[in-house]
């Protein structure tokens, strides 16, 4: 057994050091996120702002989308109460995404790049790296909960005590534990690194989607689902412990899972081996298109599947929300002295979310293309008279059909399952959700056309897009709640568009963003055609 993990604290060592800048920001970043917002809620919470939020809150949309609480009476729904609703969700939620990336990135993906074969030559043990790793990602993880802690704590705020600050980032801190011992353990299933990273997402996917259904009617069974240990703890309320037990226990058990599949399969070997495809190679993998369509089309589906399934799931909701609405006086007048229907306010809000996701497809296809270089890929493409810009403009435009598809998946799922449940009348059409859904097609571009100004100009900062994609998340949706500065929201590219059907279609922000998409393209084909290639970087 000891073979198996010999000199595994020297290869921690050495992943701490080379990882130090990545995990400054990670811990710093996440932690601030986490806590920093906790003053901005005793804004919101100044004369009836916290029934106004519970009554929000016990919306079934609302519920679905950032959980439950459990206060039975606005009375009760002190600030504490309010921040651990609206941010305990999200904050697990991004942890476990960066804890699988970061594991899938440093485990199966290491195995592929045969950098693991490297370090098994030297007199280390043949899991020591996994060991590691999830040591690692442990580490990072209880830093950004004693970091998130530490800044609630600090704000001294009545309802915000020291118990629901611990709780809450202890909460924090496993949803980034879990997420890491998933990716581990995928990472050991499937036969590629990209496989690993998609079904370690798709399983986050999966129990985010299962945990919004039973939120919403019963909300015991969340307890079943993991992802349920990491907010249904109800910090500064009811203060649960056990979860975090069940959740400490489960990454135990998963951990043990990995590593005996681990011990018992090849190097760079997976126990769901790539298909071996056909014995010749169909037609289409002589022309361009067709070859950037077969290496992309795998990742495509997965996404494309995943929009279609979270468009359903949160149309579903529509029902509910009706029925919620006609039981619930304070919320009726709200909404009609607003003049702005719930499910349109709903469907806005949804929407961005949905669009903001259905950004990562495009920018990851985009992305391929600099992975596909520097792996010497296409070094026998670049022999041929196929020219580095035809490359470019194909790819982008199959970014460009998958993010169109992408709209009308999520769009049209969303739309024809809300259509069916609502029982009362309501204003929405089929093309009110279809509209909502183009309406973000130039904000789609504006993100291609950063991918594609990395790729043309510094192809090593392709990935800091999803950094700024998921900073434009943060703001657009806790910005309206925060009530932050206009130029704030607007650093935001999902807030640029007019919230439709919430508002009328505005065509002078769609008309600039579509414009400056365009010319981001177009640089970013000059860039990538005048540059250096990086084949073996």
């Amino acid at each position: 057994m000891k073979e198996k993990f010999a000199l595994w604290y020297l290869l921690f060592l050495e992943y701490i050091k080379r990882d130090w800048k990545k995990i400054l920001f990670w811990v710093v970043g996440l932690a601030a996120f986490s806590g920093g917002f906790a003053p901005y809620f005793d804004d919101i919470a100044q004369g009836s702002g916290l029934v106004g939020m519970y009554e929000t809150m016990q919306n079934p949309a609302m519920m679905a989308m950032v959980g439950p609480t459990p206060i039975t009476n606005s009375g009760d729904y002190t600030i504490g109460a309010m921040y651990a609703n609206e941010m305990l969700l999200f904050c697990g939620l991004f942890a476990m995404i960066i804890s699988v990336l970061h594991v899938v990135g440093h485990t199966r993906k290491e195995e592929d790049l045969g950098l693991q074969e490297l370090i098994r030559s030297f007199r280390v043990g043949r899991q020591a790296n996994s060991l590691a790793v999830i040591l690692e990602n442990t580490l990072i993880n209880v830093l950004v909960g004693v970091g998130t802690a530490v800044l609630l704590i600090s704000f001294d705020m009545s309802s915000i005590d020291v118990t629901g600050s611990l709780l809450f980032a202890a909460s924090i801190a496993l949803a980034g534990i879990l997420g890491g011992v998933l990716g581990l353990l995928v990472a050991q299933i499937m036969a590629t690194s990209a496989g690993a990273t998609g079904g370690a997402l798709s399983i986050v996917g999966v129990l985010y989607l299962l945990r919004a259904v039973t939120d919403v009617s019963h909300v015991q069974w969340s307890m079943v689902n993991p992802m349920g240990w990491t907010y249904l703890t109800y910090p500064f309320t009811e203060n649960r412990w056990y979860p975090i037990v069940f959740g400490v226990i489960f990454a135990l058990v998963v951990t043990l899972i990995a590593f005996l599949l681990e011990g018992n399969r090849d190097l760079s070997d997976g126990y769901l081996p790539e298909w071996e495809g056909r014995g010749k190679a169909p037609r289409s993998l002589l022309s361009v298109p067709g070859l950037l369509f077969r290496n992309n089309r795998g990742v495509a589906i997965g996404w494309l599947i995943g929009y279609g399934v979270m468009g359903l799931a949160y149309g579903s909701i529509y029902g509910d929300m009706q029925t919620f609405m006609e039981g619930n006086d304070l919320m009726k007048q709200m909404f009609t002295h607003s003049g702005i229907s719930l499910e349109a306010s709903f469907t806005a809000t949804i929407m961005m979310v949905m669009i903001g996701l259905a950004v990562i497809l495009p920018v990851v296809v985009i992305n391929k293309l600099y992975a596909a270089e520097t792996r010497l890929y296409l070094s026998q493409i670049f022999a041929t008279k196929v020219s580095r810009g035809q490359l470019y403009w194909w790819n982008m435009i199959l970014a460009f059909l998958f993010a169109l598809l992408a709209i009308l998946i999520s769009s049209g799922g969303l739309g024809g399952s809300a259509l069916a449940v609502m029982s009362t009348k309501t204003t929405l059409t089929m093309a009110s959700f279809m509209e909502a859904g183009l309406n973000y097609l130039p904000v789609i571009l504006f993100f291609m056309g950063l991918a594609g100004l990395a790729l043309g100009f510094a192809p090593g900062l392709g990935k800091l897009i999803y950094a700024y994609l998921g900073y434009s998340f943060a703001i657009s949706y806790f910005g309206g709640i925060l009530d932050l500065p206009t130029w704030v929201n607007k650093t935001s590219a999902l807030n640029w568009p007019a919230q439709m059907p919430m508002e009328d279609f505005d065509w002078v922000p769609f008309a600039l963003t579509l414009a400056v998409s365009l010319v981001m393209i177009i640089m970013g084909a000059i860039g990538y055609r005048n540059r250096d290639l990086k084949e073996g970087a």
